[in-house]
C-alpha cells in the first residue's frame, strides 16, 4: 500500500519543516524526488541525507522566469518524466487590512498563488504528454484559506484561491487519470509557528479539539496518500489536517 516505486515527484519549499516531511514520505515510499526551493545548502543537505533518488532543482518562486522553467528542469533531472507535483512553498507578509501595503499583497499572491498556477499548468501538460493514465497534483493550502484569519487577508486570499483553482483543474484533467487535491494544514510545529511564545501556543491549543499542534510528518502522510494509486478516485478535494480545529 502507498508504493511509489518508479514514480517521480517535484516538491517546492522542500527545505522547510512541512516540505522536508513530504519529501521524506514520498522518497520513503520509493519515489525519486526533486527538491526545490531557495535555500540550496539545506536542499543539498536533505538530498545527501536521503542518498539515492534525490536531486536538487533550485528555484525562487518570486521570479517568474525561474518558475516558468522549473518543471522542465525537474523533468530533465528526474530522467524525463514527472508523475507527482507538490506545491508546498509559500510565504506570509501579515498586516491588518487597513495598513497592508500593496507590495505585501503582491508578493504573497505572486509566490503562493501565481507560481502555483504556473507550476500546475506546466506539470499537467507534462503529465498529459506521459500518457500513463497517472498524475498527482497536490497543493498545500491552509485553514486560513477556509476561515480567514485577522492580519492575513493576503495569505488567506492566496490559499482560498488555491483551493478554487485546484477544483477547476481537477475537473479538466480527471478523465486522463490525473488528480488535483489540496491539503489544508492547521497549526503545525514548524519554524513558522516557533515564533509564538508559550502563552500564545497554549491559547491556540485550547481552540484545537486534539489539544495540540500537528507535526510535519502528519502532513507528509496526507501527501503520501494523495500521491498514491489508492487515492486515484479522489480529486478536487481539500484534506483538512488540523486536529479538529476546522471541521468542514
Amino acid at each position: 500500500m502507498f508504493d511509489l516505486t518508479g514514480k517521480t515527484a517535484l516538491v517546492t519549499g522542500a527545505a522547510g519543516g512541512i516540505g522536508a516531511a513530504i519529501v521524506k514520505a514520498l522518497h520513503g515510499a520509493g519515489a525519486t524526488v526533486a527538491l526545490s526551493g531557495r535555500q540550496v545548502d539545506k536542499l543539498e543537505a536533505l538530498a545527501a541525507e536521503l542518498g539515492s533518488r534525490a536531486v536538487v532543482v533550485p528555484c525562487d518562486l518570486a521570479d517568474r522566469a525561474q518558475v516558468s522553467k522549473l518543471v522542465e528542469e525537474a523533468v530533465k533531472a528526474l530522467g524525463g518524466r514527472l508523475d507527482i507535483l507538490v506545491n508546498n512553498a509559500g510565504l506570509t507578509r501579515d498586516n491588518l487590512f487597513m495598513v497592508m501595503k500593496d507590495e505585501q499583497w503582491d508578493e504573497v499572491i505572486a509566490v503562493n498563488l501565481t507560481s502555483t498556477f504556473m507550476l500546475c499548468r506546466a506539470a499537467a501538460r507534462s503529465m498529459l504528454r506521459n500518457k500513463s493514465g497517472y498524475g498527482r497534483i497536490i497543493n498545500i493550502a491552509s485553514v486560513s484559506g477556509v476561515f480567514g484569519n485577522p492580519g492575513q487577508g493576503n495569505y488567506a486570499a492566496s490559499k482560498a484561491g488555491m483551493i478554487g483553482m485546484t477544483k477547476s483543474l481537477a475537473r479538466e484533467v480527471a478523465n486522463r487519470g490525473i488528480t488535483a487535491n489540496c491539503i489544508a494544514p492547521g497549526f503545525v510545529t514548524t519554524p513558522m509557528t516557533e515564533v509564538l511564545n508559550d502563552k500564545q501556543t497554549e491559547e491556540i491549543a485550547k481552540m484545537i479539539p486534539a489539544q495540540r499542534f500537528g507535526t510535519p510528518g502528519e502532513i507528509g502522510a496526507g501527501a503520501l496518500y494523495l500521491a498514491s494509486s489508492e487515492a486515484g478516485y479522489i480529486t478536487g478535494q481539500t484534506l483538512h489536517i488540523n486536529g479538529g480545529m476546522a471541521m468542514v
